[in-house]
């Protein structure tokens, strides 16, 4: 019995140690493969473990059936604006450069989000108000309103043996009046209002490797990206959302990886605008702006090309 357990104890040291020694995976999950685009949000995330996680779905996915899918276990929401949870999406991934992009499906009231969620059986992790939305849809769709689950600031949900918690994002939350639907969605569209689902989130991520992940959101600039994100989580790759205007600009977002988060490596996001041109950044756009002023390693997130981090958030493989 004794060099029974002893067998087991080493076992299962030897497999902790393996998943301590593997990566994680980020495929960006664009509108034009090979390419950068302005509506691109999507990314997928997988765990050494095999747990697969969607961030922001937004319309660059085509649907359920996107065979860059695969298996899903669950799926972030940063916020309920359309190009995040999609309010359309693309019928098919594009060959040709990020003209070619066109969103002709039309994912409303369901959403984009919760026709995937439903199909792939995968949970919808998300903060705020957001759980009890996605929870009525799915509901109203035959599904199972469990599957929508809640995770507050400074709490966390496992996913496999990733761990996952919501952090303060400053952004706006509103759900469109075509989400909703009915006589209340008119009403809304009709008052030129949206409805509130609480604050928007960013979130971190904790993979069974050891590495830590914030992903931004929409997000300006906020004194948690150093006291949460950076001290209290010390996250070393960082999803950064860099499109001005409506969200962060490069330059503001480059501060804060710089100043405030201090990670190892950082993936530009949400640019807004066609940002490379045969898979090469194009000079003068926000990502290019963005990538001089870093000092961490930025890896622009190439649609379809899969990258590897290990768990200090160095890129060891499609960088």
């Amino acid at each position: 019995m004794k060099i029974f357990s002893i067998s087991i104890t080493a076992l299962l040291l030897a497999v902790t140690q393996s998943a301590m020694g593997a990566n994680v995976t980020v495929t960006p999950l664009g509108s034009n493969k090979g390419e950068l685009c302005q509506l691109d949000r999507a990314m997928l995330f997988e765990d050494p473990d095999g747990t697969r996680i969607l961030y922001d779905p937004g319309r660059t996915v085509a649907g359920a059936d996107d065979a860059r899918l695969g298996k899903i276990d669950a799926i972030l929401l940063s916020h309920m604006h359309g190009d995040h949870v999609g309010d359309k999406h693309i019928e098919g991934v594009g060959s040709g450069d990020c003209s070619t992009a066109k969103f002709p499906v039309k994912a409303l009231p369901n959403t984009n989000l919760v026709n995937i969620a439903l199909a792939k059986n995968a949970k919808i992790i998300t903060g705020s108000e957001m759980p009890k939305f996605f929870g009525a849809k799915l509901k109203a769709l035959g599904g199972d309103p469990k599957q929508s689950q809640l995770v507050r600031f400074g709490a966390s949900r496992m996913v496999g043996r990733v761990k996952i918690t919501t952090v303060p994002a400053v952004h706006s939350n509103g759900v469109s009046g075509d989400m909703i639907g009915g006589e209340l969605g008119d009403m809304l569209n009709a008052a030129g209002l949206t409805a509130y689902a609480g604050p928007p989130t960013g979130y971190v991520l904790k993979f069974s490797n050891g590495l830590v992940a914030y992903l931004s959101g929409d997000t300006g600039v906020t004194a948690e990206q150093e006291t949460v994100v950076r001290q209290l989580y010390s996250a070393k790759l960082v999803v950064m959302n860099i499109g001005d205007t409506f969200t962060t600009g490069p330059k503001e977002a480059a501060w804060v990886i710089n100043n405030l988060v201090k990670p190892e490596s950082v993936i530009p996001s949400h640019a807004n605008q066609p940002s490379t041109k045969g898979g090469v950044v194009i000079p003068g756009t926000r990502v290019d702006t963005f990538s001089k002023l870093v000092k961490a390693s930025v890896h622009v997130p190439i649609s379809g090309r899969t990258m590897s981090f290990n768990k200090k958030g160095k890129c060891v493989a499609g960088c």
